[in-house]
Formats: C-alpha cells, sequence, structure tokens
C-alpha cells in the first residue's frame, strides 16, 4: 500500500524499570509513538503516512478534518499539511474559550492551518458547508475523519503491531486508550494476522463501549478487505468504558496522579486526556489484581503531550 514516509520508526520498547519496582511489576514497557516525530510526534503520525498518500494520489489541494479544541490529530494533520504545502482545516469543537491559545491549538496557529469552531451538533454540516465551499471555488477537497480512523490508517498499526513483534513478541497484554478506535483496530487485526497469543485491551477515552465496539468491527471488516492477509485467529475484541469519567477531555484525580508517577519516576510524559486516563486505568487495573505480576504489560504510547501546556491541564498539574 502506497504511503509517505515521514515517521521516525521504529519507536523504541522502553522498559519501565523504576515504576515496576514501586508497584510490584517488574515486566512493565512502553512502545514510544510519542516519539514518532511530526512536531511532537503521537499515533496518528503512523496513520497520515498512508492517509497523506492517498491524499497525494488523488491530487487533493485541501485536507479538512475534526476534532477537539486540544486535538492531537488536526495538530499532527496541520503539521504535515504544512510540510506538504496543502491547504488544512481544522474543524473543532468548540467548548472553553482559550485566549490566548496554548497547547495543540497554538501549535495548529503555527502551522498555518484554518480554524473553524463549531458546537458538536452542528459538525456534519459545518463539514459539509466547507467541502462544498472549497469544491465551488474549484479547489479539490479531501475529508479525514476524527481521528483518521479509516481502514487507510487503520492499516498503519498493523504495521506498527508487526514493528513490535519484531522488537518483542513475548508480551501478554498491550494496554493503550481507545479514541476512535483505528488504532486499536490496527493492533487486533495485527494480533489475529499472527501467532502471538496476547491481549490487546483498550481503554476507551470517549465513546461508550457498544458505540465504539461497533466503530471497531467495522474497521476490522474493512481492514481485512484492504489488507488481504489471512486471518490465523479471532483474538477478542476488549475495551474497557468504565474509566469515562466526569467526560472526553476533563482530566480527574485518576489522570493527575499518572501523569505524575510517570513523570516523576521515569522521566516520562503522558497526556491529560488520552495516556494519562490509559495509564490510570492500568494501574487500577494492577492495583486489584486484573493484571497479575507475572504477566508481560506493554503501555503503547500514542503520545499528545502538548496537551499538556494548555492551561486548564497546567494549572492542575502545577498545584501539586
Amino acid at each position: 500500500m502506497k504511503h509517505c514516509q515521514f515517521a521516525n520508526l521504529p519507536t523504541p520498547i522502553q522498559h519501565l524499570e523504576r515504576i515496576g519496582e514501586k508497584i510490584g511489576y517488574p515486566n512493565l514497557f512502553i512502545k514510544r509513538d510519542d516519539l514518532t516525530g511530526l512536531e511532537f510526534g503521537g499515533n496518528k503520525t503512523r496513520k497520515l503516512e498512508y492517509v497523506i498518500a492517498d491524499v497525494l494520489h488523488q491530487k487533493a489541494e485541501v485536507v479538512v478534518t475534526v476534532g477537539g479544541l486540544q486535538s492531537n490529530h488536526v495538530r499532527q494533520t496541520a503539521a504535515i499539511c504544512a510540510r506538504y504545502g496543502l491547504e488544512c482545516v481544522l474543524i473543532l469543537h468548540d467548548g472553553e474559550s482559550e485566549d490566548p491559545p496554548s497547547g495543540n491549538l497554538f501549535l495548529n496557529q503555527l502551522f498555518g492551518a484554518k480554524i473553524v469552531k463549531c458546537s458538536p451538533d452542528k459538525m456534519d454540516t459545518t463539514v459539509k458547508n466547507v467541502m462544498e465551499e472549497k469544491t465551488s471555488s474549484g479547489k479539490s477537497a479531501y475529508f479525514i475523519p476524527l481521528g483518521a480512523s479509516t481502514p487507510i490508517g487503520a492499516y498503519a498499526y498493523k504495521k506498527a503491531f508487526d514493528e513490535m513483534l519484531a522488537q518483542d513478541n513475548c508480551f501478554d497484554r498491550i494496554v493503550l486508550a481507545c479514541g476512535s478506535g483505528g488504532t486499536q483496530a490496527g493492533l487486533l487485526h495485527g494480533a489475529r494476522c499472527s501467532s502471538w497469543r496476547g491481549k490487546v485491551y483498550g481503554v476507551s477515552i470517549l465513546f461508550d463501549k457498544s458505540t465504539i465496539v461497533g466503530y471497531i468491527n467495522q474497521l476490522l471488516k474493512d481492514l481485512s478487505m484492504l489488507d488481504g492477509e489471512p486471518v490465523q485467529k479471532q483474538s477478542e475484541l476488549i475495551v474497557d468504558d468504565t474509566f469515562l469519567g466526569q467526560g472526553y477531555g476533563v482530566m480527574g484525580e485518576l489522570e493527575k496522579e499518572a501523569i505524575l508517577l510517570f513523570a516523576k519516576t521515569e522521566g516520562v510524559l503522558l497526556d491529560p486526556v488520552y495516556t494519562g486516563r490509559a495509564a490510570g486505568a492500568m494501574l487500577k487495573f494492577m492495583e486489584n489484581g486484573s493484571i497479575k505480576p507475572e504477566e508481560r504489560i506493554l503501555f503503547w504510547h500514542t503520545g499528545g503531550t502538548p496537551a499538556l501546556f494548555c492551561e486548564k491541564y497546567r494549572k492542575q498539574l502545577v498545584s501539586n
């Protein structure tokens, strides 16, 4: 499948030895997809290698995508559009006012993206209007859905799974944040196409279980057709939606404790929305015995660290 090469791959797997020693889990590791490059990195960099190749193949001049005010996906999209000279329109959920803009929102402006804000219930209409506006002006526009969670984008994480197997194929469980489902779908497809016998455990950040499972199952079907590689087994689709807390983008004690533990113990930065919540959930699984001390665990860091510099999160974290 066509792709552009701009990610820093392979990303390293590191042993979280000090955290493991502190909590009694000696076989805890982290896959550093926060180090994929593309201006602070993250999991969307892998997806965009394939999606942007399709944009270029279709000779699109404008890329339109969607997300929250502090979306890491839109930040990485804005960065790669700047690199390839593509016009970029980011349609963002309006929310708390950010004046001056901080974190990812600030970076989007530096990359020269046009930002359109709307309420979540107006998102589809706004996308339709922007696409029609660009088309009527004589420009070819390409729409990337939330999180680049398309079969093409998910395929990047099938390749990422293969990359992990080449580094270390002895993990019992992969734990990751699950937003729009593309990353987990790709990893699970990779697991099903291999002899690996571990589990891919997604912590839902945005959607209830039935909704996100529906999205992932559809991606898995489309991905199997796109990939063509034979599935060897039906690994279980596992998504936990019990850590949605007060909602998307709301940092509570669970996230704060995980962020501070990783930062102060390992010098690793998690973000307040995705990896902070997923790591906090993983620590709870360990605390209640759902994950056993003898298991080899890989926490898949999906990036997002610029959100730490968003004022509302920074204030909460420095107060500790």
